[in-house]
């Protein structure tokens, strides 16, 4: 007898429909096919065991299985309830015709209870979009699968619910997820607030100014100043997530399994923080089997690199591409895989080795070619890439025992969210452009005129700081963007030069 079931490949972030085609027939053996990989392989052994754990059996006769289409590879152990139902079924085990109206996914453990599995978000967006009526799944993911509406989802302990379920010996209890209430319930739950740093006014104005363009940010200052502190708050003034923007991230971090099992959908913007040791595989993304990496996983939100010259030169430089593309294309022989990756790169650095130089108290003991080799471990291409450059001194003790609050984000974030729909509007005739740092060169033509006495103090600027072409498109963009805070229309003379001062620290006139 011949019997369909329905689960779904993932491939990047967007998921497939497979349709596992079970025979049983007279004869011997057991055969799967259809490019599966070794985890889909050994599910033979599980199926058996929980089928006998459970009551029932594994036919002893020709069991003929396909997923398909054929040319996508099937890779790990959430088939199994699907194949599992299948031969139940085609064996004459249990009798349904509901098969064809549901989505089947899961890993079976050896006494039929069912484990949670990776990317059940594009698996049910997919379910939706082929037509299924419902969805059975692990019910440690059924909450994320339930903010996709119009999709009945049923969370599942064990096999037997499954089988009972088919055969109307009892009905699953629908998990039900009001998405849009979960989101602007907890869009600002955030636990980390600006007003818990002292002094630093100047280095809070230029994450004020990359918040609300969404730019690039390197912080460059001695041990203990504050830089990490900092760094972990700018999320608390980034604009909220859009219901949009937090499915898409949901799906990433659904693809790599980093979404709490209680988690339905991910409501504020990612902070990620990888370690120097990571390498340039597990930041981009890739691997055998392609996973986004840390840069994909902080889309939509912030990617952290403390100590970045102590990150190896390779992992730096695969970030050239992504910082100005937005995405990750990751290629094999057979196939090849988009990952998203529009995130704000925030960075941070000792100014030497021994971490002290132009400190205002303690002395610096490099030689001034250790200074430049340091420094040269950051490579001009990847520094143009970032659109601030921002000095953090040590705290003066007197701004340190202040016992007046400094500025709170909700102040900070309300200007970055005003700046924000100011670019929102100027681009809303433009795809995937919500931002002044998105923009690309023709664009900034049109929307960062400058006067003649502007043209004159960014040309002095230029030529005494030896910077790049893309560093004029930067020092434009943030120009923009503080103009924007301002809420003025055009680009004035006092906007550039607050931009300029940002470039301070390229590699040509560092010390100077």
């Amino acid at each position: 007898m011949l019997v369909k079931t329905y689960g779904s490949a993932v491939h990047g972030i967007d998921a497939t429909t497979i349709t596992v085609e079970v025979e049983v027939s007279r004869g011997a053996k057991f055969f799967l096919v259809g490019l599966p990989d070794n985890a889909v392989k050994e599910s033979q052994q599980r199926i058996e065991s929980a089928l006998r754990t459970n009551g029932f059996k594994m036919p002893g006769r020709r069991i003929v299985i396909n997923m398909a289409p054929a040319d996508i590879r099937k890779e790990g152990s959430a088939y199994d309830l699907t194949l599992a139902i299948g031969i139940l079924a085609a064996s004459d085990q249990i009798t349904t015709n509901e098969l064809d109206k549901y989505l089947i996914m899961g890993e079976l453990s050896l006494d039929g209870s069912i484990h949670s599995i990776k990317g059940i978000l594009p698996i049910s967006l997919n379910a939706k979009k082929a037509g299924f009526k419902g969805f059975i799944l692990p019910k440690a993911n059924a909450r994320e699968a339930a903010v996709v509406e119009g999709l009945k989802v049923y969370g599942v302990e064990n096999i037997k619910e499954v089988i009972d379920f088919f055969e109307d010996h009892s009905s699953l209890k629908q998990v039900i997820v009001d998405a849009k209430k979960e989101f602007f319930n907890n869009t600002h739950n955030l636990d980390l607030d600006f007003c818990d740093v002292k002094g630093q006014g100047n280095v809070k104005r230029a994450l004020e100014i990359a918040a609300a363009g969404g730019h690039n940010i390197l912080m460059v200052g001695p041990p203990g100043a504050g830089k990490t502190m900092l760094a972990k708050r700018i999320p608390s003034i980034l604009p909220p997530l859009t219901l949009d923007e937090a499915l898409e991230t949901t799906k990433i971090h659904s693809v790599a399994g980093t979404l709490g099992s209680n988690t339905s959908l991910n409501t504020v913007r990612p902070f990620r923080s990888p370690h120097h040791t990571i390498s340039d595989v597990a930041l981009v993304g890739g691997g055998t089997f392609p996973q986004p990496g840390e840069i994909s996983l902080s889309h939509n939100g912030v990617l952290f690199l403390d100590e970045l010259p102590e990150f190896k030169r390779t992992v730096l430089e695969v970030m050239r591409q992504p910082l100005e593309d937005r995405v990750i294309n990751i290629s094999r022989a057979k196939f090849t895989v988009q990952y998203p990756a529009s995130f704000m790169l925030i960075s941070s650095m000792n100014p030497c080795p021994c971490g002290y130089y132009n400190h205002p108290e303690k002395d610096c003991v490099c030689s001034p070619g250790a200074i430049s080799r340091y420094m040269n471990k950051i490579s001009g291409p990847l520094l143009d890439r970032i659109d601030i450059h921002i000095e953090v001194v040590p705290v003066p003790f007197k701004d340190l025992a202040e016992k007046r609050q400094s500025e709170d984000s909700e102040k900070i974030r309300n200007r970055v969210i005003e700046a924000r729909k100011i670019q929102t509007e100027r681009y809303k005739e433009n795809k995937n452009i919500h931002s002044n740092a998105q923009i690309s060169s023709k664009l900034l033509r049109k929307y960062c005129v400058i006067s003649p006495e502007g043209l004159t103090l960014l040309k002095t600027a230029m030529e005494r700081l030896g910077l790049s072409a893309r560093a004029y498109d930067r020092i434009l963009k943030v120009a923009r963007t503080i103009a924007d805070l301002e809420s003025s229309e055009d680009v004035k003379t006092h906007h550039l030069a607050e931009a300029i001062q940002y470039r301070s620290l390229d590699k040509e006139s560092w010390g100077q």
